[in-house]
């Protein structure tokens, strides 16, 4: 038996945008499922709204997202959480590091801190905050 956790982030319209950008950083494939997909439209201006999303990519990478319809409360929140991307490779990181730089703020630049080859966090157009590190090998 295996289990894995994926981070399930939720947005109130903003769902499918976060998605594609999220794709266009670390590839897959998204797949979305709108309300309207879903017979489920109680307000036409969020019939093409995400009910159930997510980014898959080959390189392990998934993350899922929804759109909290408007009849259910949400709230952003300041620092609910933060999604961690971990890898082992500096030019690899650095390359999502930079994707998702773009139109972001930069809470921690990327650099080499006291716990990790590279460490940084920022919070991206959509109110996500993300770290962002190397792994530091083991010495056991």
């Amino acid at each position: 038996m295996s289990v894995t956790t994926t981070t399930h982030l939720n947005f109130r319209g903003d769902a499918r945008a976060a998605l594609d950008h999220y794709r266009s950083v670390f590839g897959g494939r998204v797949t979305a499922i709108t309300y309207k997909d879903m017979g489920d439209v109680r307000n036409e201006n969020e019939a093409d709204w995400v009910v159930w999303g997510e980014v898959t990519g080959d390189n392990g990478f998934h993350v899922m997202a929804y759109d909290v319809p408007s009849q259910l409360p949400w709230d952003q929140g300041s620092s609910p959480f933060f999604v961690s991307v971990r890898g082992d490779d500096t030019d690899e990181i650095s390359a999502l590091w930079q994707k998702l730089a773009e139109g972001s703020t930069v809470v921690q630049p990327l650099e080499p801190s006291r716990w990790a080859p590279l460490y940084g966090m920022l919070t991206d157009r959509f109110g996500v905050t993300w770290v962002l590190d190397v792994a530091a090998p083991y010495n056991g």
